[in-house]
C-alpha cells in the first residue's frame, strides 16, 4: 500500500500519527498551498484532526502558515521527506 511505502521513505518519528504522514504525502504530490479543510477531504480526515495536526507540523517547521491560513510545504519539510532531516530535530 502507498501509505506503508511512503512510512518507509522517511525514519519513523515517534510522536507522528498516521495522519501526520498522510499531510506530508499531501503535499509531496501537491505542490501547492492549500487550507486544512481541502487537505482533510482529499486524505479523507476529519477537517478539524487535520488542522490540529497541520498546526502541529507548522510548529517543528515541516509546514508554513501563510496569512490567509493556508499551509505549505518548508524546505525543512522537503529535506525531511529526502531523509536528510534527523528525526530528533522535530521535538
Amino acid at each position: 500500500m502507498i501509505r506503508d511505502l511512503f512510512r518507509e521513505m522517511v525514519e519513523r518519528v515517534s510522536w507522528f500519527s498516521p495522519v501526520d504522514y498522510e499531510i506530508l504525502m499531501f503535499f509531496e504530490n501537491h505542490d501547492i498551498l492549500a487550507s486544512p479543510k481541502v487537505i482533510a477531504v482529499n486524505i479523507d480526515y476529519d477537517r478539524q484532526y487535520t488542522s490540529k495536526n497541520c498546526r502541529k507540523l507548522a510548529e517543528v517547521d515541516l509546514l508554513r502558515k501563510d496569512e490567509s491560513g493556508l499551509y505549505g510545504l518548508t524546505e525543512k519539510g522537503r529535506s525531511f521527506l529526502a531523509g536528510s532531516v534527523d528525526p530528533s530535530e522535530l521535538k
